[in-house]
């Protein structure tokens, strides 16, 4: 007998109405809402404008759902196109059922046809959203909590989540909810990119590599935990071979990235001051010109001294000079 466990709502929609209010659309909504404020605290601290990162989400968010639906559905296409499934299922996205690979893929296309629109540097702005994202994932995942889906193996912990649903082969039991150890982890990430964009001043797309290399190695284990159905290759499930493949795949690119174009951009939008940060490296240079033209002036007023006093020695030699003269023309007229 399980001593403690949690709950399962005991339904994922509330009907106002004849309008259905779905928990997992008000997670991936509130989700969206996080992202797009940090991510505008993050880039007008960079020096970017207020309202660039709403305007790019405008682009990103749309390409973001298609994408993490596309994904879902041809990884998992017998849950839609099988004996006995209706394929109209594929497009209900309010019953759960995103990839996150083909929605940061899509995204990120959104967001560079909005970024090209106004002129902006793509990794410039996924730097700044990065954090974001992972909130946004952390929210997210307690949707999958709304529609008792993507829980783990059977256990009897005091955090496990209690399954009440039998439908689509569902066993009611207690499991390890891998939804909540992908919002902790994904917490977690946010929280780390942070500190790592602070603490190295992390630029041309580098904080989102993080973002992507940390978030796949939490993917891996959680993965890895999982019992719903999956394709397998080797063993593994086939969303493990991915987040090992782009984990590889971002921890190159910051490599690379770090060689090629060390520090972060100056400037990350037309027509905006840089950053108080990204400023302090034009300060100094103008101190230190300012300090080497002070030098110049100081070496240039001793030398100005210098000449000065040869004149004074010379106006005193000739002083006593004209006084030698002068006695010895007195004593010629005593003589």
């Amino acid at each position: 007998m399980e001593l403690a466990f949690i709950p399962s709502p005991s339904r994922g929609v509330l009907h106002l109405g004849p309008i259905p209010l779905r928990g997992y659309a008000f997670c991936i909504i509130i989700g969206v809402f996080v992202a797009v404020w940090l991510g505008n605290r993050r880039w007008i601290a960079r020096g970017g404008r207020p309202g660039t990162v709403a305007d790019i989400a405008v682009w990103a968010v749309p390409f973001g759902l298609i994408g993490g639906r596309l994904y879902h559905v041809i990884t998992d296409y017998q849950l839609y196109f099988s004996e006995g499934r209706d394929w109209v299922d594929a497009f209900k996205i309010w019953e759960g059922g995103l990839g996150i690979w083909g929605a940061i893929a899509f995204g990120a296309l959104g967001a560079w046809i909005g970024a090209r629109r106004r002129g902006i540097p793509l990794p410039a702005y996924a730097d700044a959203v990065a954090p974001g994202i992972a909130l946004a994932q952390a929210i997210g995942r307690w949707g999958n909590w709304f529609n008792q889906e993507l829980y783990g193996k059977a256990t009897d912990l005091p955090w496990a989540v209690e399954i009440t649903s039998s439908a689509d082969g569902r066993v009611p039991g207690t499991y390890h909810p891998t939804f909540l150890y992908e919002s902790l982890w994904c917490i977690g990430v946010a929280l780390l990119v942070i500190w790592a964009d602070r603490r190295f001043r992390l630029g041309h797309g580098r904080a989102f590599a993080l973002y992507v290399a940390a978030y796949c190695a939490g993917r891996f284990w959680i993965e890895y935990m999982r019992v719903d159905d999956a394709h397998h290759i080797l063993g593994l499930r086939l969303n493990n071979w991915t987040a090992l493949l782009v984990f590889l795949l971002a921890v190159v690119y910051m490599v690379l990235s770090a060689r090629k174009r060390p520090g972060r951009e100056a400037v990350v939008e037309p027509g905006a001051e840089p950053a108080d940060g990204d400023a302090g490296g034009a300060a100094d240079e103008a101190a230190d010109a300012d300090s080497k033209d002070s030098k110049d002036t100081d070496a240039d007023g001793a030398a100005d001294a210098a000449g000065s006093g040869d004149g004074t020695v010379e106006t005193e030699k000739d002083e006593k000079d004209a006084t030698h003269v002068k006695d010895g023309a007195d004593s010629a007229k005593k003589g």
